[in-house]
């Protein structure tokens, strides 16, 4: 931590933000002693949302890790805490006119400019639209200072995606729908992934219809481990409280029963496991597919370094169980295909309550290690096929499974975002305009799926692709939960949400509130889906085998009340047309009770 006080001169001012610690960014690769970086915990980004707690604490323990390593290098840092700016926090508030026109963060780049004498302003292309126009004020407001002093503004690449940013624009199309499959393998071809001359290793792009097991009973003594860390975080957490951020969740889970947790909110009340669409199945003809799981690294084994690694679910209150910097990222990456690629196809969509790992299964989660840029998408697909190709009980369906994510749908996912952004953020094409249950603050509620589902996401900051998409999505997309609301929950609540990858996933994917410029039908389903790939159905209040009347399972008639009241916009969409066709072959009075139960039920969905 330095004072701005203490701010040192220097030619070139380099702005490093919390998602772009890529110890391999070109900028680094020589030191110059006239350069200076600054690496800040910015009041404004911990206010724009209400974020997890273990987000915040994990952003700001890998920003202070990122610039020590800068610092060993030999690089000039300037690493400033909520301490150093808080004398900018009052511009949220519009205190004084003139920071509060730029912005509290544009304010406090301008006086560092001012201070450090630094004629030349660099920063890197930010991930999020929000963030891209911070910095295009910034560069008017140097424009506007030229005639008192010359400052020039430079942005350069993040050098962190496959696909070049300047390329979007030939693959997407704004407001238009774009296969991700067409694009995935478009993409295989073009980094020869998984290839065979032309031809797809194993015969075939896709290998999903393998990948979609639920957890026997008999499997849960195979569930790995998961390989967490212990790292301290006590003076974060003394200056988060100090203060004043709001936030949600906790640190450590509170447990109720053997896997189970019982969601309960601190504070005020997020990739990105991301999802994908090919499908899961009769009935619902809907497929997704997780976000960023990730493999192996040559010589890096989990849990080598005895005093970050704690072989436990959870850390205590002082300590934070993600990775904060690369080497520990490069052990989690490791630990994944030693112990999670090998079933990690098969179990993808998976969900249990009965086990004391079933919040991460098998799952890398690594999301948080790649948004932030520790480690790069190439550098894991790389590990994973060496994994892959060394380990013969790991077969083409897990490792092809898992390159989508990376390969296919995270860079679509980024792609779809640039090309339809601002707009893409204020969609509502199904109108929806009910408010968030209070539950999903708290996880008390008696859809067990739910409690489950919203409870671990509170503990852990962390919920994979189905239970982000498929329970808590797809209830807020059969109840007509108002897109805002439910995208300031899922951007703020888990730790890998950042927004290019939370907006699309969310808005698009889960809530189809775009209309289609992502999925060609809304996954929406019923309880029978959840029942298929979880055991949460067995512990619920609610019978997942009734369609209607009291203790029906709600996602049942709220699936058929979703596709009655919006039978003109899907009516004729093919995917859809056996599901409308089995509707319409019920007899009224049953079409009539399951109808009258969800009304029910939407007329009080604080109470379910």
């Amino acid at each position: 931590m330095q004072s701005l006080s203490q701010v040192p001169e220097c030619h070139t001012l380099r702005l490093i933000l919390g998602d772009e610690l890529n110890p391999n960014h070109s900028w680094f690769s020589n030191t110059d002693s006239g350069v200076l970086y600054v690496i800040a915990e910015l009041h404004e980004e911990g206010h724009y949302v209400t974020h997890h707690i273990q987000k915040l604490c994990a952003f700001f323990a890998a920003m202070a890790d990122f610039a020590a390593s800068l610092r060993r290098a030999g690089h000039r840092v300037l690493h400033l805490t909520l301490d150093d700016t808080a004398a900018w926090r009052d511009c949220l508030k519009g205190a004084d006119a003139a920071p509060k026109s730029a912005g509290s963060t544009v304010a406090l780049l301008l006086e560092l400019i001012e201070r450090s004498g630094a004629r030349r302003f660099e920063c890197q292309r930010p991930d999020e639209f929000r963030l891209l126009g911070t910095l295009g004020e910034l560069e008017t407001r140097l424009s506007a200072k030229a005639a008192q002093r010359s400052v020039s503004f430079a942005m350069v690449d993040s050098e962190h995606f496959l696909l070049p940013f300047d390329e979007i624009s030939m693959q997407f199309t704004k407001g238009r729908h774009v296969l991700m499959e067409s694009f995935y393998r478009r993409m295989r071809r073009r980094f020869n992934i998984l290839m065979d001359g032309d031809k797809p290793m194993g015969g075939q792009w896709n290998f999903d219809a393998d990948n979609r097991n639920k957890l026997k009973s008999t499997d849960l003594a195979s569930v790995p481990e998961p390989l967490v860390f212990a790292n301290n975080i006590s003076e974060i957490l003394a200056r988060i409280h100090r203060h004043n951020l709001p936030y949600i969740g906790r640190l450590a889970p509170i447990e109720t029963a053997a896997g189970q947790h019982q969601g309960q909110s601190h504070g005020q009340g997020y990739t990105a496991d991301l999802f994908d669409e090919s499908g899961f199945g009769a009935g619902i003809e809907a497929g997704i597919e997780t976000g960023i799981a990730t493999g192996f690294d040559k010589g890096i084994k989990a849990g080598t370094d005895a005093a970050a690694f704690s072989p436990v679910n959870a850390s205590p209150a002082n300590e934070l169980l993600w990775p904060i910097n690369r080497e520990q990222s490069l052990q989690l990456l490791g630990w994944f295909c030693r112990y999670g690629l090998v079933r990690f196809g098969r179990f993808q969509d998976a969900m249990t309550g009965a086990h004391p790992a079933g919040w991460s299964l098998y799952h890398s989660r690594l999301s948080f290690a790649l948004n932030c840029k520790m480690l790069s998408p190439l550098e894991v697909i790389e590990a994973a096929i060496a994994a892959w190709q060394a380990n013969p009980a790991i077969d083409m369906a897990q490792i092809e499974g898992f390159v989508r994510q990376i390969l296919g749908w995270r860079e679509y996912v980024r792609g779809i975002y640039w090309a339809n952004m601002p707009e893409f953020a204020r969609l509502n094409y199904l109108e929806a305009s009910r408010p968030l249950p209070g539950y999903f603050w708290t996880g008390n509620t008696g859809m067990n799926c739910m409690r489950h589902a919203i409870g671990q996401s509170l503990d852990y900051a962390y919920a994979h692709h189905i239970q982000r998409l498929m329970t808590t999505g797809n209830f807020c997309l059969l109840t007509g939960i108002n897109p805002d609301e439910v995208d300031t929950w899922y951007l703020g609540i888990y730790v890998d949400a950042i927004e290019w990858v939370e907006l699309p996933n969310t808005r698009g994917m889960a809530l189809f509130a775009d209309g289609g410029i992502i999925a060609t039908k809304p996954y929406g389903a019923s309880g029978a889906y959840i029942n298929r790939m979880s055991d949460y159905c067995s512990g619920c209040k609610y019978e997942v085998g009734k369609r209607s009347g009291e203790g029906s399972c709600p996602f049942n008639s709220l699936y058929w009340h979703f596709l009655h009241r919006h039978a003109e916009r899907f009516g004729n969409n093919h995917r859809l047309g056996m599901i409308f066709s089995s509707w319409y072959k019920m007899d009224e009075l049953q079409r009539a009770a399951i109808l009258a139960t969800a009304e029910q039920y939407l007329s009080n969905l604080e109470r379910l």
